[in-house]
C-alpha cells in the first residue's frame, strides 16, 4: 500500500450491544431501569453518590465479563492489515482495545478508571473491585467513575473533531447520532469525505449524504473491513 489511507471510526452503544452490554436508550429515559437523572448527573452524584457508584460498580462488572465481539475484532484486524485507523467511541467499555485496537479516543471516559472529584486529571486504573465511599484521590477527595455525565462537558471533543476533518473515510456504527455534542462530529468531515453509518435502523437514521448499511455492527463491519482489505483502499465502489 502506497499510503496508508486514515479510516476514522465513530462507534455507539450499538455496537458494545451485540456483546451483551445493556445500552442506554433515550426513548424511556431508563438505563439498567434507573432514570438517568438518578445515577448520570452531577446532580445525582451530589444527592445521593452511594446509588452512584453503586450503578456504575454494577455496570462494571457486566463489562469486565463482556468480550469483543466481531465488529470489534474487525476494526483491529484492519489496523493490524496496515490502514491507519482511529477510533472515537462514546462507549465507556475498553472492548475496542480488549480486541486490539491501539488508537481509541474515548469522548465519555472510561468505566475501568476512577478519577477525582476535584481535579479531573487525576485518575487511577480500576484492575477489579469497584469504587467505594471514603475512596480517595491522592488531594484527599473522594472518588468518582471516570466517566462523562450528562450536563457535563467533553472534554476530549475538540480532539475528536480534529481526527475526524483528518478521515479519508468516516465510519458511524451502532449510534443514533442523537447524544450532544458527539452528534455534531459529522459536521467536522470534508465535504468530499465519504461517510456510512452501519446499524440496523441506519435508512432512518442517517443523515443526507451518508450511506446507510441497514444491518447489525457484527455484519456489516466484518464485511466492509473485508472488502477493504481485499481492495487495499477505503473504496466502496
Amino acid at each position: 500500500m502506497a499510503a496508508s489511507p486514515h479510516l476514522v471510526v465513530f462507534t455507539g452503544s450499538g455496537i458494545s450491544a451485540e456483546s451483551g452490554i445493556k445500552t442506554f436508550r433515550a426513548s424511556d429515559g431508563l438505563w439498567e431501569n434507573h432514570p438517568v437523572e438518578d445515577v448520570a448527573t452531577p446532580e445525582a452524584w451530589q444527592r445521593d453518590p452511594q446509588q452512584v457508584l453503586d450503578f456504575y460498580n454494577q455496570r462494571r462488572e457486566q463489562i469486565r465479563r463482556a468480550k469483543p465481539n466481531a465488529a470489534h475484532k474487525a476494526l483491529a484486524a484492519l489496523e493490524q492489515d496496515g490502514f491507519n485507523v482511529s477510533i472515537i467511541t462514546q462507549n465507556i467499555d475498553v472492548l475496542h482495545e480488549r480486541a486490539g485496537s491501539r488508537h481509541v479516543l474515548h469522548l465519555h471516559g472510561e468505566i475501568l478508571k476512577a478519577r477525582s472529584s476535584i481535579d479531573e486529571r487525576m485518575r487511577y486504573p480500576l484492575p477489579k473491585g469497584g469504587i467505594e465511599l471514603g475512596n480517595v484521590c491522592d488531594k484527599g477527595s473522594q472518588l468518582r467513575p471516570d466517566v462523562v455525565w450528562f450536563g457535563e462537558s467533553v472534554p476530549l471533543f475538540a480532539e475528536a473533531c480534529d481526527l475526524v476533518s483528518q478521515a479519508d473515510f468516516l465510519l458511524v456504527v451502532g449510534t443514533s447520532l442523537a447524544v450532544m455534542p458527539a452528534a455534531s462530529l459529522l459536521s467536522y468531515i470534508d465535504y468530499d469525505t465519504p461517510c456510512a453509518l452501519v446499524d440496523p435502523e441506519a435508512d432512518m437514521l442517517s443523515p443526507p449524504g451518508v450511506l446507510a448499511i441497514n444491518t447489525t455492527a457484527g455484519e456489516g463491519v466484518p464485511a466492509l473491513v473485508n472488502r477493504w482489505k481485499q481492495q487495499g483502499n477505503l473504496l466502496l465502489s
